[in-house]
């Protein structure tokens, strides 16, 4: 009977053992869930930010786009709010749009209504402008930058004066 209870009290300290090793398994595995739970918030929020900025940065072209720029090409920056409430969330700023290319549109007759006087002389042009707008912002630590290539018809005053 010695005998059996030595076994017993030994395999009580086995149990006890293999129980501390499971439980440091099971703490290792939680922590690593948690940590990479984390991981994947973090990631997710930079990609709302980054998309943000892009879209900031898509709307600061829109509006030079809109206006006209190519008058007298220079640097800009736009404050955008994308949720249209009173405080502003992203500086956009636009570098000199950059004309790239000119080539001679169709020769329209001189008394086209649709062109209007400017472009009605038969002298227009097709010029392509390189845009480049950059984001960065504070805060979020997020930094985008977008360039896009655009197609303007002016007239040829205008395109002496403004693309070289």
């Amino acid at each position: 009977m010695n005998h059996n209870l030595h076994t017993s009290r030994r395999q009580h300290g086995i149990t006890l053992i293999m129980a501390l090793i499971m439980l440091v398994l099971i703490s290792l595995i939680v922590a690593n869930a948690f940590t990479l739970s984390s991981s994947n918030l973090k990631t997710a929020t930079n990609v709302k930010f980054r998309s943000e900025a892009l879209a900031a940065a898509n709307q600061a072209i829109e509006q030079l786009v809109s206006s006209n720029f190519y008058a007298a090409p220079v640097a800009q920056t736009y404050t955008v709010n994308l949720n249209n409430d009173s405080s502003t969330f992203y500086t956009v700023s636009v570098a000199v749009p950059t004309c790239t290319r000119a080539t001679q549109a169709f020769a329209a007759a001189a008394s086209d209504v649709e062109l209007g006087t400017a472009l009605s002389s038969g002298d227009t042009w097709f010029t392509d402008w390189d845009i480049d707008a950059t984001v960065s912002d504070s805060v979020t630590g997020s930094s985008v930058r977008v360039r896009q290539g655009i197609r303007v018809m002016i007239s040829g005053t205008q395109k002496t004066l403004s693309c070289s």
